[in-house]
């Protein structure tokens, strides 16, 4: 089931009516001890006996994903468990995801929605999928809810590895204004506050961040965040608009060749190209109505968004321009416009309870740039590749719930999604013969069957077949735009199937447990290549792997979390020559456990987390390290007002890598000394951060 009937829990009643004066002003009258309830979208129902649709689905408490220290914005949702959000580059870019034996790179088969938005970028200047989440606030979330595999209806691209919902608050407790300061000259502003009016809430926030980082460029990261949201209604009825504006620009120190650490020429935070980074921009308007009546669920909801994104990476250094280099920018410039719409109600089959959920989407990207340049020192020399596109996603899905008894239920879903694309090359050689137009269609049939062994135990069978697009371009490509030879053209939509098997063990709301054995083929692995302007159309592919939770509140101010993940990742068939059936860089074995404490004035959390070894190459002749990362958070309310925190980032001072890559590379140094000869195979490696340290002081009005 994908519709939850149930009203949400209702947000804290403000406890003072006004907001930060620098944020707002307002003219209205004397603010009532009332407020808007979260409008809620589209997700799943309360992962619990006899309501969950399967073992690897849920929502997370709120005290779990707030408490824990985050780095980054986008480690927020390492709190789906399995889900490993690490950086490769600059902390203005999206970060790297790994789940389910998958290397995410950037999002492709993992979907992040946040407040009812899409986050993945399809047909982006980086790679497929790009999800960046630097523009979250996460002290604004209010919830955070995941999927994970192509069994539910109303999931469609990039969600067949799982998928992640992310809500803001409409209506805040008090207002609050907080400072935090830290290692390497990183410093944040965070601001944020609402107001209510009888039925009409306002709520803002406002947030700057500065950041050097660890590494010998300094980062130089400058972060503005901005939203505005109104709503107004009841629980049973109302609508809200959300304004947003994020911009960012950093200078990166991309992954560089391990043998030069080693040799002792480059520094363990060093970077052989101190022009690396880039700049974006995101700018957003949303709306959402929703009508929980005798009829059952309607919500409606629309979207828009203004897109920027350049960025400068330099990953073989002298390898195909021992001259000049083999920097290169990526650009994209879009609009996107989306809108959706559902509606759940109870029915009955047969004479058996039921419950009816459908709905449709439209996703409508308009690329007015999305480019691939030659640089050096962030100068252009020459395009690679220049397009518009235009891309239409529609879908429309249909999910039937029925209860056979009060220990059986089932449910069937179908999902259509139709993609319409048009791709015109701009650059005079190759860009006329890149272009064209096309189509793709995809039928999605879901199933699910869940069976109550006693109130303390439930077992789910889940089934179905689910896809992610690809970039069009390389739907419709004919010539590799540097060497000019012919390219083969690839499916915009590629299809894939998965299974799985699972138990919930949860005898009362402190414990809960659960276990799922799933598989996903793939009938392709292509990608993208960004820095070549080519697709790799990659082999057909199967996954399996053993996925564990523990939640457990053991103690009225203590909470254990454990999350541990196992997957194999294999290439189908036989290998070409030279080459073998391992996926490389596909996550292996993940364990993830925190520990939170809340008593009085206090909370802390303490959390682990270990990424096991994994193949970088197809033979596995090549294995990236173990990485153990543990981070400490904690706060103490002085009183009603001021709270003060601490974090602690790496807190054993591990040396590990946030991601290993093997791939030939050539230095400046081995131009000039003779010793290129076509690359020099290597790890190339971005490091963890070390230790460090951020305080902070918020004070609440």
């Amino acid at each position: 089931m994908n519709f939850s009937l149930r009203a949400s829990s209702p947000l804290p009643r403000p406890s003072r009516p006004w907001l930060l004066g620098a944020l707002f002003s307002s003219a209205a009258a004397c603010a009532q001890q009332s407020h808007l309830p979260e409008i809620q979208i589209a997700g799943p129902r309360d992962a619990a006996i006899g309501t969950a649709d399967s073992a690897s689905e849920g929502a997370v408490e709120r005290e779990s994903f707030q408490s824990r220290p985050k780095l980054r914005p986008g480690d927020i949702v390492e709190a789906v468990p399995g889900v490993v959000a690490t950086q490769h580059s600059g902390d203005g870019k999206a970060n790297q995801y790994f789940l389910r034996g998958f290397n995410l790179d950037h999002g492709t088969d993992f979907a992040v929605t946040v407040d009812g938005m899409p986050v993945n970028m399809p047909t982006h200047g980086h790679g497929q999928g790009y999800a960046d989440l630097n523009f979250l606030i996460p002290e604004l979330v209010s919830g955070v809810r995941y999927r994970k595999g192509p069994y539910f209806a109303q999931s469609g691209d990039f969600s067949l590895a799982g998928s992640a919902s992310l809500d803001y608050f409409s209506a805040l407790e008090s207002p609050f204004a907080e400072v935090t300061v830290g290692s390497h000259d990183f410093r944040r502003l965070l601001a944020a506050g609402s107001r209510t009016v009888q039925d009409q809430t306002w709520l803002g926030a406002i947030e700057l961040e500065g950041n050097n980082g660890p590494w010998n460029v300094p980062e130089n990261l400058k972060k503005a965040n901005v939203v505005l949201r109104y709503s107004q209604g009841s629980q049973a009825r109302g609508f809200g608009v959300t304004a947003m504006a994020y911009k960012a620009r950093w200078t990166s120190t991309d992954q560089v060749p391990e043998r030069l650490m080693d040799s002792g020429e480059l520094q363990r935070f060093g970077s052989l190209n101190p022009t690396d980074g880039g700049k974006t921009r995101r700018l957003s308007l949303s709306a959402k109505w929703f009508d929980k009546g005798p009829g059952g669920d309607t919500e409606f909801s629309a979207y828009a968004i203004d897109y920027r994104f350049d960025l400068f990476s330099d990953f073989t250094y002298f390898l195909n321009n021992p001259v000049n280099g083999d920097q290169f920018e990526q650009t994209d410039r879009r609009r996107i416009f989306g809108a959706q719409g559902s509606h759940a109600m109870a029915n009955k089959i047969a004479g058996l309870d039921g419950l009816l959920s459908f709905g449709a989407q439209w996703r409508g990207d308009r690329i007015g740039e999305v480019g691939l340049y030659d640089t050096e020192a962030r100068q252009r020399l020459g395009t690679v590749r220049n397009d518009k596109v235009s891309q239409d996603l529609f879908s429309v899905y249909g999910q039937q719930l029925v209860n056979f008894s009060d220990r059986w239920r089932g449910y069937v879903g179908l999902r259509g999604d139709a993609l319409r694309y048009n791709v015109q090359g701009r650059e005079p050689v190759h860009g006329p013969l890149n272009s064209g137009k096309g189509r793709d269609s995809q039928l999605s049939p879901k199933f699910g069957l869940a069976f109550s062994l006693t109130p303390a135990h439930e077992f789910y069978l889940n089934a179905g077949v689910g896809f992610h697009s690809n970039d069009v371009r390389g739907a419709v490509i004919t010539t590799d735009p540097r060497s000019g030879l012919p390219a083969d053209r690839v499916p915009a939509l590629v299809k894939g199937r998965g299974a799985e098997i699972g138990w919930r063990f949860q005898p009362d709301e402190n414990l809960t447990a659960t276990v799922a054995l799933w598989k996903l083929n793939l009938a392709s692995e292509l990608v993208y290549v960004g820095d070549a302007g080519t697709t790799e159309p990659g082999r057909a592919s199967t996954r399996r792997g053993l996925e564990a939770t523990l939640r457990w509140k053991f103690d009225r101010a203590w909470r254990l979390e454990v999350d541990a993940a196992v997957s194999r990742a294999r290439f189908k068939g036989a290998a070409p020559e030279g080459e073998g059936n391992y996926i490389d860089n596909a996550v292996e074995r993940v364990l993830a456990a925190g520990v939170t404490y809340v008593e009085g004035p206090w909370t802390a959390s303490l959390r682990l987390r270990y990424m096991g070894p994994r193949a970088l190459d197809t033979l596995n002749s090549v294995r990236s390290r173990a990485t153990t990362l543990l981070n400490f958070g904690a706060r103490y309310a002085v009183d009603k007002h001021l709270t003060l925190g601490l974090d602690v980032f790496n807190l054993a001072g591990r040396k590990g890598n946030d991601i290993e890559y093997f791939y030939a590379s050539c230095t400046a140094g081995e131009v000039a000394g003779g010793a290129c000869n076509g690359g020099v195979n290597d790890r190339h490696i971005h490091p963890m951060e070390p230790r460090s340290v951020r305080v902070s002081a918020r004070y609440t009005f």
